[in-house]
């Protein structure tokens, strides 16, 4: 019998895909599950997925590879999709992938098949690194295929086979949790009228709801990689738990956005990233002081280009690479600690020290120094500001005609 590995997560929409693959491939169908910090979540996932008809199941404990390896150098890049999303499934979606593959090489098997929609991202992400990583194997993918077309349709056919899932109709969202962030989609979100519920979060308080005294934390970086909390090293798994914790209990990393999908619509979710928020705003202000002007704005561009590619599952690509290199050519310098302030859902850099750091406060001070002589500015805003003049007596001669 011909083997297919499937992506599993022990939700709806993987959950059917076992007695479906059986039903319509007739193929041996190994689960693959990928734990990538979803936590509790993990717990049922091997015996449901023997009982929903699958022959094996791998449970890979993958979180110091996806913190490293793929959490950590878009951290470097700074890369935020659209100006707010963190890019927690994007870059979750080709390690799980990469590991599909690594099985499915190892049992021989033929196929690969996942349960994102034929609307989504994550059909994207999952296939082109199957393309790039081993593009002899098939792939398959159900919602291309069935004639399920709604939550709730598959719903009743979970229950029709018998197969218990986490969701209802009365509770309907699609989520989407790992050790960086929780997504929700679906049900009421759908309507960009209405307002997020409070209820719904998973990983942090509504700020409202947070104490009213502010948090500090110090992340200390090397190389632009986060390493210490308050002065105290930690390995990275360690190290994002805790300001998960941290930025969870003051409401940090809420966000509700409308977001262009690669496939063309528009879709609405709500994203918690209590611990990545940190980073991201703690990373940020060390590279102000860290980096020149020139190489700061090259890499804010070059930002906007890493987090499209890494959105549009493009990990294993060629440019990609390239600017992984230049990337880490900018990391040599940002080296330092940075105070994070935590409040009732705001987060802001506060404070930052580092041995690379380019603020020189006698040339910053308004103070008479030694250094720097306000006397030759006037030169340099003379050349600065030539071709201005050059076009303003042009503009004068022509108008005088």
């Amino acid at each position: 019998m011909a083997k297919v590995v499937l992506a599993y997560s022990g939700g709806l929409d993987t959950s059917i895909i076992i007695p479906w693959l059986k039903d319509n491939y007739g193929y041996e169908v190994i689960a693959c599950c990928a734990d990538l910090g979803q936590g509790e979540e993990l717990d049922p996932v091997k015996e449901k997925a023997i009982k929903s008809g699958a022959s094996k199941i791998y449970i890979e404990d993958l979180r110091e590879e996806f913190v490293k390896d793929f959490i950590f150098p878009v951290l470097k890049s700074g890369a935020i999709y659209e100006r707010k999303y963190l890019l927690g499934t994007s870059f979750a979606r080709p390690l799980i992938a990469k590991k599909l593959v690594e099985i499915a090489e190892k049992e021989g098997a033929v196929a690969i098949s996942h349960g994102a929609t034929g609307k989504g991202n994550d059909q994207v992400r999952f296939e082109l690194t199957v393309k790039a990583l081993n593009p002899d194997l098939k792939i398959i993918a159900p919602w291309r295929e069935w004639e399920i077309r709604s939550r709730e349709d598959a719903i009743d056919y979970a229950a029709a086979h018998g197969i218990e899932v986490p969701v209802s109709k009365e509770k309907i969202y699609s989520r989407d949790r790992n050790i960086w962030h929780i997504s929700h989609e679906g049900g009421d979100l759908e309507d960009p009228a209405n307002e997020p519920k409070n209820e719904m979060y998973v990983l942090t308080v509504p700020p409202e709801e947070a104490p009213d005294k502010p948090a500090y934390v110090e992340v200390g970086f090397e190389k632009g990689i986060p390493v210490s909390l308050d002065g105290k090293p930690y390995q990275a798994v360690d190290l994002l738990t805790e300001l998960n914790r941290l930025g969870g209990e003051n409401g940090v990393g809420i966000v509700t956005m409308v977001e262009n999908r690669l496939v063309g619509m528009k879709s609405r979710g709500v994203y918690e990233t209590p611990g990545g928020t940190i980073l991201y705003r703690a990373h940020e202000e060390l590279e102000r002081l860290t980096l020149d002007r020139r190489t700061l704005q090259f890499k804010e561009m070059v930002a906007l280009k890493y987090g499209e590619l890494v959105y549009d599952g493009n990990w294993f690509s060629k440019l990609k690479y390239a600017l992984d290199a230049f990337i880490e050519e900018t990391q040599k310098t940002v080296t330092g600690n940075v105070k994070v302030k935590l409040y009732k859902g705001s987060c802001d850099a506060v404070a930052a020290t580092s041995p690379y750091s380019l603020y020189n406060e006698e040339l910053a001070t308004f103070s008479e120094d030694e250094i720097y002589s306000q006397k030759d500015a006037e030169g340099f805003i003379n050349l600065f500001g030539l071709p201005l003049k050059v076009q303003a007596l042009l503009d004068r001669k022509i108008n005088d005609k």
